[in-house]
């Protein structure tokens, strides 16, 4: 593994995905990539006593369609890297204990689905690992109960909200050869532009996306037209335009190649508000729609940045800003 200026990791010893799983509840099964998800729930308790149950279903879902798929089981993989976005971690982590995989639990709000594949791609290439697998998960009503207000009690949101997508998604990671290669990755920075308004993450997160694909593309010495795809996390149309103008100013024009998962996972019709977001966000629209148009050749080269903002409850308790943060993960059509 070689570096690239400060933070962007070039994978020399090639890693791949060897396989991908993923499991969404109603809304996102009624979205335009419907025809692309693993498992598709038609209850937001997916079947569970309680939402927080029902978020570990799907996570355990997205894995066991990733393992079925690659044709192993849990015995044969070394290392299972996790998160979400309820305190610590309680997601993944029951999920590794009913897994019984060695496990790293990360963190990164929304953008921990590329932190989790960048990472796992770094350990299997520098060979700690054979096999990493990799899943992250986000629940609507779960979330909306520990960053806002609990479902039931019908709070009214401005039209700058993002909707937390409900899914789960996971990935196999190692060095034998498939048809998707990781090829690099980029490790953003903590930035901090002062908002406060946690009904307006897609402002937040913005500056950490411009920097971190701006960071990605001076370390590579590649321009936006290297991609056919440059795709944020979770923007969604608030933060879209912001990222894109802050790196016009720069001189890098993405219009012809960006879009965002928060805005791919819904239709524009549906009660979403701005569009998507939260750690599944990325992860299902990546490790399903993106994946298989890898897989068919229609893109040959993407640049998936996912987003997160760094808040707590606590901390906007207590009148703090919204920082924010970003991490990519180059993934290419092996072969080209």
């Amino acid at each position: 593994m070689a570096r690239l200026g400060k933070q962007t990791w070039s994978f020399d010893n090639p890693v791949y995905i060897q396989a991908t799983g993923t499991a969404v509840g109603p809304l996102e099964g009624e979205g335009p990539l419907k025809d692309y998800f693993d498992r598709i729930y038609d209850k937001l308790h997916c079947g569970e006593d309680n939402w927080e149950l029902a978020e570990r279903a799907l996570m355990m879902d997205a894995v066991h369609q990733c393992l079925q798929k690659a044709g192993v089981d849990e015995s044969t993989i070394d290392l299972f890297l996790a998160g979400d976005l309820l305190n610590q971690n309680v997601t993944g982590n029951y999920v590794a204990r009913q897994l019984g995989i060695p496990l790293l639990g990360m963190f990164g709000a929304c953008s921990t689905s590329m932190e989790t594949l960048a990472t796992g791609a770094a350990l299997v290439s520098s060979g700690y690992a054979d096999r990493a697998l990799v899943a992250v998960s986000s629940h609507n009503a779960t979330a909306e109960r520990q960053f806002r207000y609990p479902t039931e009690y019908g709070g009214q949101k401005p039209k700058t909200a993002t909707f937390t997508v409900t899914g789960s998604g996971s990935a196999l990671i190692s060095k034998n050869p498939s048809d998707i290669r990781i090829e690099s990755a980029t490790i953003g920075k903590v930035l901090d532009y002062k908002l406060k308004d946690p009904f307006d993450l897609g402002s937040a997160m913005a500056p950490a996306a411009w920097s971190t694909i701006k960071t990605h593309l001076e370390d590579t010495g590649r321009v936006p037209s290297d991609y056919d795809l440059i795709a944020t996390g979770d923007l969604s149309a608030i933060g879209t335009p912001i990222v894109r103008d802050m790196l016009k100013q720069d001189g890098f024009d993405v219009s012809e190649v960006h879009n965002d998962c928060g805005l791919m996972v819904y239709h524009s019709d549906q009660p979403v508000f701005s569009g998507g977001s939260g750690c599944a966000c990325s992860a299902v629209v990546t490790y399903s729609k993106l994946i298989d148009e890898l897989k068919q050749g229609n893109l040959k080269k993407i640049l998936v940045v996912a987003t997160g903002a760094l808040m707590s409850p606590t901390m906007l308790q207590q009148k703090e800003t919204i920082p924010g943060i970003a991490h990519g993960v180059v993934l290419m059509k092996e072969g080209q």
